[in-house]
């Protein structure tokens, strides 16, 4: 959705999908090298019009095939049973999603059931002169909710200026979103689906201005349509830059790349919005010049999420979608993943999870390592692996967020490069402020072990919040941060509410010593290697200055344990018996805090 770019449409019935299943035929090979679009032909179809076994990132697999002929016996009882895929939701999350779900039909009884049609305003309060305004041209894209054409302003001091305007049809398209090309276009008949575009708005006005975002003018409505009217992005996509280099790039050359789409990523995350669809498609040169700036569009599966909060809805792309996306409890996170998995992408031309099925591909992300083995991969260097699979940790809370991707070794000797503001040191920082005096010096005694890269990252954060004269920092510096970089998204992610949680620290002031510890990740430093080397080492700080004997009912406190846990049966190992002290394992646990604490016991 939101596609903006001049590349003509040569099939005018695909589109971008809710939660994109086109896949590999059984003859499809990841490794086949890619090749060159031929006389304006997208290089993945064929004069046909048919997408070709043979193109790496869009391997087909019609809708009939998951509603294939089988006889009953075939489909329901041959074994081995298969384990339980997400797809079956997905389907049904789509058709109550528009509207096409009857009912006592929807496989998964999740949700409320669609509104019918006269129910609904479809008056979206938009201004109604689109017509006065604009020519509209040729169609030159489809998305998840609508089509993309170009068009030319009348009249005006800009009259003849060329835009790209996305045209979402008020009235149901298409009769069944399961047709053979996948076309999940919108069915404006269920008040989920209006709040949708609604939404893409919000967030495309919000964001306006970032340099590697999509540039939006302005929303029209009549009778039949809604038109969103952006700028024309005529370098086309990242997909066929990628194609054109034979299907990979350099390192060099993928650092800047990654670092504009890096770039876009944390300044969404900030305002709180995740972009939920990231992938080369949905990321447009500004102009055909080869060092033209990278968009990011199609923000039309986008939502706001609070910083406390986490979404279930299951959307995005098959191949680029997170793990934990597919255990419909995501955040930032997982916008991040899809990263890597372009990142990995442009290094080595393959993709790095595939399955011939789309169950097979979710099994893939969920349980199965890419692989580093094969070439490319021995031939780059050691820090854009190391990227890459930071980037691709299953585990959210142990992956690079945007930001510190951007403080990478690998990233951050590129010219010009800069981290912006990460929002999630303040999600550490809160959970710091709340944290026992016990915990705030272990996390101080782990802080003291960081490395000269990992202290970049911090210094970077440190002097965004603009520390006074004496280096320090205070609940009104992190609102001044804010401030800088607000936008009306974050009324919608409610950061403000997020910032009282910091209330402390306008009694106070923290220095960089304290906000390291504070802000620190430790799940992140636990997935790099030698992190028993470093815990160790961060014990033996902690022992000489903060292991003091323990209360176990203080310490059962702190880990919110309640009173019907045997606390001291739980807590048997967390403290020396000779001098009352906490032991290394109670160290490491005590520096998860108490949600892993407690689930353990529990």
């Amino acid at each position: 959705m939101g596609l903006c770019t001049s590349k003509p449409s040569s099939n005018p019935t695909h589109s971008s999908r809710k939660f994109n299943t086109e896949l590999p035929q059984p003859n499809s090979v990841t490794s086949q090298p890619l090749t060159n679009s031929v006389n304006g032909q997208n290089p993945n179809e064929t004069e046909n019009g048919n997408r070709s076994p043979f193109f790496p990132f869009y391997s087909p697999s019609p809708a009939h095939n998951f509603f294939s002929k089988m006889s009953p016996a075939r489909k329901f009882f041959k074994k081995p049973f298969p384990p339980p895929s997400p797809a079956k939701h997905i389907r049904s999350l789509l058709a109550r999603r528009h509207g096409s779900v009857k009912p006592n039909e929807a496989s998964i009884p999740e949700g409320a059931e669609a509104e019918p049609v006269a129910a609904l305003d479809k008056n979206f309060g938009f201004s109604k002169h689109f017509g006065n305004k604009y020519d509209v041209g040729d169609e030159v894209g489809r998305g998840h909710f609508g089509y993309t054409c170009e068009a030319k302003l009348k009249k005006g001091d800009l009259k003849g200026q060329q835009v790209a305007v996305k045209v979402i049809p008020k009235a149901k398209v298409s009769n069944n979103i399961f047709t053979c090309k996948m076309d999940h276009s919108l069915n404006m008949t269920t008040a989920i689906a209006i709040e949708d575009v609604r939404r893409e708005v919000k967030i495309l006005r919000a964001l306006n201005g970032h340099k590697n975002v999509v540039r939006f003018y302005e929303a029209y409505e009549d009778h039949d349509n809604v038109y969103i009217v952006m700028e024309l992005c005529e370098g086309g996509e990242l997909l066929d830059r990628i194609l054109s280099r034979g299907g990979k790039y350099t390192e060099e050359d993928a650092k800047a790349i990654l670092r504009q789409i890096l770039n876009a990523a944390a300044f969404c995350h900030l305002q709180g919005v995740v972009h939920r669809d990231l992938k080369p498609e949905n990321f447009l040169f500004a102009s055909k010049d080869e060092n033209s700036e990278l968009k990011a569009i199609d923000f039309g599966l986008s939502d706001f999420v609070k910083l406390d909060e986490k979404l279930n809805d299951i959307v995005g792309s098959a191949y680029y979608v997170a793990p934990e996306v597919l255990h419909r409890a995501y955040s930032t996170e997982a916008d991040v993943w899809s990263i890597g998995v372009i990142a990995y992408i442009l290094l080595c031309g393959s993709r790095p999870f595939w399955a011939r099925t789309e169950s097979g591909i979710f099994r893939t992300v969920l349980k199965a390592d890419p692989s580093f083995d094969e070439p490319p991969w021995p031939s780059l260097s050691d820090e854009a692996r190391d990227f890459v699979k930071r980037l691709l940790n299953k585990d959210p809370r142990k992956r690079m967020s945007a930001a510190q991707a951007l403080s990478h070794p690998w990233i951050k000797n590129h010219k010009d490069a800069k981290v912006p503001l990460d929002i999630l040191i303040f999600k550490h920082m809160k959970a710091y402020m709340r944290s026992s005096s016990l915990r705030k010096a272990a996390l101080r005694a782990l802080s003291k072990t960081l490395t000269v890269d990992e202290l970049h990252y911090l210094k970077e954060q440190f002097a965004l919040l603009e520390p006074n004269k004496y280096g320090t920092i205070s609940l009104e510096n992190i609102k001044a941060a804010f401030m800088v970089n607000a936008t009306d998204a974050m009324k919608e992610s409610r950061i403000a509410d997020f910032l009282g949680s910091l209330n402390a620290l306008q009694y106070r002031r923290m220095d960089f010593d304290e906000f390291c510890a504070a802000a620190l990740s430790v799940h992140q430093l636990e997935a790099i290697d030698h992190w028993e080397k470093r815990a160790r080492c961060a014990y033996d700080l902690f022992e000489k200055d903060g292991n003091k004997a323990i209360v176990i009912d203080e310490l059962a406190s702190e880990l919110g344990l309640g009173p019907s846990i045997p606390v001291h049966a739980v807590l048997h190992d967390w403290i020396r018996h000779t001098d009352g002290k906490l032991s290394f394992l109670g160290f490491v646990k005590l520096l998860h805090g108490p949600s892993r604490s407690l689930a353990k016991a529990q």
